[in-house]
């Protein structure tokens, strides 16, 4: 999406924080990177995209565009989220999300 784009009606942004747990930066990294493809690829799916922080080592950002919420619940029961879910307690130390909508 360009940026001033409206984006549907029923669309939610998710942005998610994650800071690693000391010693997990890379394999955090790896795991994140490897939710992105499958992810995209999701119906109803508009962005998903993974930030590293430019000033805080261990920190990622995720922002992700969903046609819906629905949309997006659909996707925390896929294989990938699944799979990533299981795992994440041991890699993190913190997960911030919060979802948004677009006013202009």
């Amino acid at each position: 999406m360009l940026s001033g784009e409206k984006l549907p009606k029923d669309a939610v942004t998710l942005i998610v924080i994650l800071r690693a747990r000391e010693g997990q930066e890379t394999l955090l990294e790896a795991e994140l990177r490897a939710l992105v493809g499958p992810s995209r690829k999701e119906e109803g799916c508009l962005t998903f995209d993974l930030h590293r922080s430019v000033d805080t080592p261990g920190s990622f950002l995720l922002h992700e565009v969903w046609a819906s919420r629905d949309v997006h619940t659909d996707h925390m029961h896929t294989p990938h989220f699944l799979r990533w879910n299981a795992g994440k307690d041991a890699l993190i130390t913190s997960r911030d999300g919060t979802f948004w909508k677009q006013i202009a």
